[in-house]
């Protein structure tokens, strides 16, 4: 199935010598109907608008450069290598700059294919990743021929002649504002149906290495500027907010210990009827990703 990567706006946007404004409205676009059932997982602080449902593993990170996450939708608290919802119960999964954080791309890659039946992944490009790396990417990924190519990086900063090259000689204020006004060029965007095609260049390596310490720049606080301000109300102009606000989770969900599917409501937990494993729900939000007991 062929998706379009772009409505018309955006085109004419481009086209008018716009991209930088083009570009910061491909998050409106989701080309299903609006029926469809859409996960966005990873979703942060700024999740995509047609969501219905939201996925993260945690409440806080430093991975998240200090933004707050965003529940204003049915959210779950669990890891994308385990997710924690059935076969194929969504119709759509969106996993926006979520794969270059990850060690093990396979696992991730086999779970989107897994719950949903077609998404969205997007990226730093392989090579501005190379050129510019953030230390918390462990992979660094391009797509050729509609196959996503994935490099597992050794540490944070693996091509550090590179990188001193580019920092002495082309990283200034020029290039900068190229990023800006032409961020397409320096992205990976890939669309997918029923399978994700993609080839790890080095299968064997591992990218589960420790997170370098956080530096000052890693803590730079968001101020809330006029783009925030419109970021949140497209948010909820293109939002199902209605739709989400009735939305019943629970069904959807299975046990990220043994992937039994049938969960049963408590005060506080949602119980495993296979198992036994009781998982807290903290504010109206399932944590699957941490288990209060588990039984045999």
């Amino acid at each position: 199935m062929k998706f379009k990567t772009e409505f018309k706006l955006m085109n004419l946007l481009s086209t008018l010598g716009l991209d930088g404004v083009a570009w910061s409205l491909r998050r409106l676009h989701c080309p299903v109907n609006s029926k469809a059932l859409v996960l966005d997982v990873g979703s942060g602080g700024n999740p995509y608008p047609r969501a219905n449902v939201l996925l993260d593993a945690y409440e806080e990170t430093f991975e998240r450069y200090h933004s707050k996450l965003v529940k204003d939708r049915p959210l779950v608290y669990g890891l994308v290598e385990n997710m924690p919802f059935k076969d194929k119960c969504f119709d759509f999964v969106i996993a926006s700059h979520v794969l270059e954080h990850v060690s093990d791309p396979a696992a991730f890659l086999s779970e989107l294919m897994r719950v949903a039946k077609a998404g969205y992944i997007e990226t730093p490009d392989a090579f501005i990743e190379r050129l510019i790396p953030f230390r918390f990417h462990r992979l660094e990924v391009t797509e050729r021929n509609d196959r996503l190519v994935i490099y597992k990086k050794s540490s944070w900063r693996p091509h550090a002649e590179i990188v001193d090259l580019f920092e002495k000689k082309a990283k200034n204020r020029y290039f900068i504002e190229l990023m800006q006004r032409h961020p397409k060029s320096f992205y990976m965007r890939y669309y997918w149906s029923e399978r994700i095609d993609y080839e790890i260049v080095n299968p064997d390596a591992s990218a589960d290495w420790p997170h370098p310490p956080v530096v000052a720049e890693d803590y730079v606080g968001q101020k809330l500027t006029i783009r925030r301000y419109l970021t949140q109300f497209l948010r909820f102009c293109f939002s199902q907010n209605r739709r989400n606000g009735s939305l019943d989770i629970v069904p959807l969900l299975r046990c990220t210990s043994c992937h039994g599917r049938e969960l049963s409501r408590q005060e506080d937990c949602l119980h495993c009827l296979k198992c036994g494993s009781k998982f807290p729900v903290r504010n109206g939000i399932p944590v699957m990703n941490e288990r209060l007991t588990e039984t045999t």
